[in-house]
Order: structure tokens, then C-alpha cells, then sequence
């Protein structure tokens, strides 16, 4: 049965007045009550529809898609703008969709072009566990898998982040995230129409727009920010901001302490996964603690478990996987049931996470279970770890540290660097004077760069093993 609905967006809803540049993407602005006419209109287009594809660029165009889609009830796919032919395909056949909007140059795609409306009529609001999104796993394990989130379990993270910031409807919020990812459209769009606050998409998140944009709460990932930090003056004019928000990825020790210096601000972390939305944060009248992410957000429960099934001590060393439950989850992956089975146990998703959590209840991400849990010489040493300790020398400018097989020690630590003037062994010596000696790299790769997706993220499993 159907749960009563309740209101996803109240500022299109008009329960937060209207204001005349309430969401402004790209230099493109428009009123809530703007907004609000044109996705209604092109909502009543979209009856009928099993699921609707979005050509998710950072546009103005793509916001009222989305609207559309959650005003008819009709789940909304979002669809990376780079991706490619095989990739959108499987998104677009995987999901079910039968109607594109947006995507003229889609010429691979033979689905109808639903046009956006110029203005239409209020309609009534679905219930709340009716599928919103259907959002795209990474693919790093495989074709991309969707994730089916409910309206229910939006409404659930945005308010616990809402409480866990003080967000409100005087704060402007201002990011250039990627609109095909939780963080950017479900923190960054629909959060900004849930709590009532102005929007100010960048387009691209570049020092100069950030510092340019006049607002009190800002969204990055580290990359952003260590690039706002590369930039003084930019960065110096976000002193006058209230909050500033790093997910998506662990952020650099380093990159939290110029922030906190340039800006006046020690930075908000806060972690998630498409599959759970966000679930833990640190607060902005809390801690703030380099590379630790807080405390569950309201209606989020989380536990640690061993490799045993049982739980472990949370003395802030012991790692386990993190397990998380509550309204925030997801329904499962879009008809994957073998798939959904396997993330949980019982109530409790599975991330896949290797977390410490310390007395107080505060979390720390150590990395993935699968890739990020190295086992040498009979100890159990965590990638994030050593990372943090080689972001520190100031030879480095990136790293990531995997486990490769070895015969001896049944995995080696090896990082790969990117940095100026590398020396292996003054790397190595000061991670085993840093931390404990079984912990130090037994090889440096140095190289050019690292793979990242669109988020930011490091993608270990590209790199040159």
C-alpha cells in the first residue's frame, strides 16, 4: 500500500514564498514559482512513462527535467553527459526507460524527445514510496547497476542533513558538482528545494566561481577544495560563508588544514554511498576532525563487523566493516534481486567499507573491504592510512596505495605517487617513522596522475598492477 504522500519539494510547492533568482545554474536563473510551472508542464508530458531518461549536464534545463520527472511520479535516470555509447545503453535498457528528455544529440538513442513545457498547472504529489530516482552504480565491479531510491528515503537524508548543518532557507548554497551522482542532485538540487535555500550551480566548480558566487553553505569534493587552495585569494573569499561541506571522497589532512587556515573554516565531512545517501557527518556545532566523519545523521543507525560476524570494539583502531540501517536506504538494485540479497543482512546494508569508530561514537573511513584491507605479514594494515601519512610529505601531491600479491608477505604495500623531487626511500622511512613499521610502502610507483571518475574518487582498479 501506498504511504500518504508528502510534500519532496516544498519550495516548488510554494511553501517557501518565491524568489526571483531562487536557482541560478550556469548564469541561468529562475523563481521557484518559475520552476515550479515549467516542471509541472512538462511533468503532465510524461504520463504514461515507465521511467524517464535525463540528459544530466549541469543546466538549468536538466533541474526543471528532474523536477518534471518527481512531479509526475515517474522515476528519473539520470544519465552522465560523458557517457558513451555502450555505457548509455545500458543505462537507458537497463532502467527501463521510455522517454528521453533532453539529449538532442542522443542519435544512438531511438526513444520519443519529451520537449520541456513553458508553464503548467500544480499536480498532485505522489506518495512517498514511490521510486524518485534511479541512479547508476560506477560499474567498478562489473555493468553499472541501478540503484531504485525512493522519495521516502530522500526526504529521510535531506532532513537529517538539514538538522545536522543548520540549513535553512537563509543559507545560499552554492557547488559545481556533477548532477548525475547523489552528492551534486540529491544534496545539491533537491536539497536546496527541500530546505527552501537559493541555489547557485557553477557549471564548473573553479575557484573563481566558488569565490565569486556570495554564498553560506559550499559543496566539494577534495579535489575542489585542494584546487580552491591553490588559490589564495579564492579561497580567502569564502571567509564570509557559513559552512563548507567535503564528501565524495576522504579528504587530504593537508587540504583540510589550508582550508581551515586560508578560510577561516574547519570543513564539514560527511560520508554516503548512492545506495544508503548520506549517513554520517560531522555537525556544525560538533568536532570537526581531520579525516574522521562523524556521527549517523537522524534515523541512521550503524555497526562494525568482523570478519567473524561478530562486532568489534570501537576503540578507534579496530577495523570492521560498516554495516548501516535506517529510512535512508535503498530499495534495492533495479532487478538484481540476487544482487540486493547479497548488500544486506537483514536490515542492514553492507558497504563494503572498512570503518574504525572511537568511544564517542565519531567514524573514520579506512577504505573499500575489498581493495583497501591489506593483509601483510600476518597484520591487517588499511590504504587510507598510509595515504594520509604519505599526503604529508612534501614531495607528494597524490597517492594511492594498494596490495599486490606477494610471496612472502601474502600482499606488499605499494604506492603510487604523484609528486615533484619523489624519493622512494625518504617516502618510505617517513610513513614507518609516522606509523608503525609494518606499515611502511615496500615500493614507490611514481606516475603522471591517477584515475578518477567523475566524483573525484580514485580508481584503483585502473591503475597498472
Amino acid at each position: 500500500m501506498n504511504q500518504v504522500p508528502t510534500v519532496l519539494l516544498p519550495a516548488l510547492a510554494g511553501r517557501h514564498g518565491d524568489h526571483a533568482a531562487a536557482v541560478l545554474v550556469a548564469g541561468e536563473r529562475l523563481s521557484w514559482s518559475q520552476l515550479a510551472a515549467r516542471a509541472n508542464g512538462t511533468a503532465a508530458r510524461l504520463a504514461g512513462a515507465h521511467a524517464v531518461a535525463v540528459d544530466a549536464r549541469p543546466t538549468l534545463q536538466t533541474v526543471i527535467a528532474i523536477a518534471a520527472g518527481l512531479a509526475a511520479g515517474v522515476p528519473v535516470v539520470p544519465v552522465p553527459p560523458d557517457a558513451g555509447p555502450v555505457e548509455r545503453e545500458h543505462i537507458i535498457r537497463d532502467s527501463g526507460a521510455t522517454a528521453v528528455l533532453g539529449a538532442a544529440d542522443w542519435t544512438d538513442v531511438a526513444l520519443p524527445r519529451i520537449e520541456l513545457a513553458p508553464n503548467g498547472p500544480s499536480l498532485p504529489e505522489p506518495a512517498s514510496d514511490e521510486v524518485a530516482l534511479i541512479v547508476y552504480t560506477s560499474g567498478t565491479t562489473g555493468a553499472p547497476k541501478g540503484v531504485v531510491l525512493s522519495r521516502r528515503a530522500i526526504e529521510a537524508g535531506l532532513d537529517g542533513l538539514a538538522e545536522a548543518w543548520a540549513w535553512t532557507p537563509d543559507d545560499t548554497l552554492v557547488h559545481g558538482l556533477p548532477l548525475f551522482h547523489v552528492h551534486g542532485l540529491v544534496l545539491g538540487v533537491l536539497g536546496a528545494l527541500r530546505v527552501g535555500s537559493r541555489l547557485v550551480h557553477t557549471g564548473r566548480p573553479t575557484p573563481a566561481a566558488y569565490a565569486g558566487a556570495g554564498g553560506t553553505l559550499y559543496f566539494g569534493v577534495p579535489t575542489v577544495w585542494g584546487r580552491v587552495c591553490a588559490e589564495p585569494s579564492s579561497a580567502a573569499a569564502l571567509a564570509g560563508a557559513r559552512l563548507l561541506v567535503s564528501g565524495s571522497a576522504p579528504l587530504p589532512v593537508p587540504v583540510f588544514e589550508q582550508l581551515r587556515s586560508l578560510t577561516g573554516h574547519a570543513p564539514v565531512e560527511r560520508y554516503g554511498m548512492t545506495e544508503s545517501l548520506i549517513t554520517l557527518t560531522t555537525r556544525v556545532d560538533g568536532e570537526r576532525r581531520p579525516g574522521w566523519v562523524g556521527l549517523p545523521v537522524e534515523s541512521v543507525r550503524t555497526r562494525l563487523v568482523g570478519e567473524d560476524g561478530g562486532p568489534v570494539a570501537h576503540d578507534g583502531e579496530t577495523i570492521g566493516e560498516l554495516h548501516v540501517a535506517g529510512s535512508t536506504l535503498f530499495d534495492g538494485y533495479l532487478g538484481r534481486p540476487e544482487a540486493t540479497a547479497a548488500a544486506m543482512d537483514g536490515k542492514w546494508f553492507r558497504t563494503g567499507d572498512a570503518a574504525v569508530i572511537d568511544a564517542g561514537g565519531f567514524h573514520r573511513i579506512v577504505g573499500r573491504q575489498s581493495m583497501d584491507i591489506i593483509k601483510t605479514g600476518g597484520y591487517k594494515v588499511g590504504a587510507g592510512e598510509v595515504e594520509a601519512a604519505l599526503i604529508g610529505h612534501p614531495s607528494v601531491i597524490e597517492v594511492a596505495v594498494v596490495g599486490l600479491p606477494d610471496d612472502d608477505l601474502g600482499q606488499r604495500i605499494v604506492a603510487y605517487v604523484v609528486g615533484t623531487d619523489v624519493v622512494a626511500s625518504a617516502l618510505i622511512d617517513h610513513v614507518a617513522g609516522t606509523l608503525s613499521v609494518h606499515k611502511r610502502p615496500r615500493e614507490i610507483r611514481v606516475v603522471e596522475q591517477l584515475p578518477r571518475n567523475a566524483m573525484g574518487k580514485v580508481q584503483k582498479n585502473l591503475l597498472d598492477h
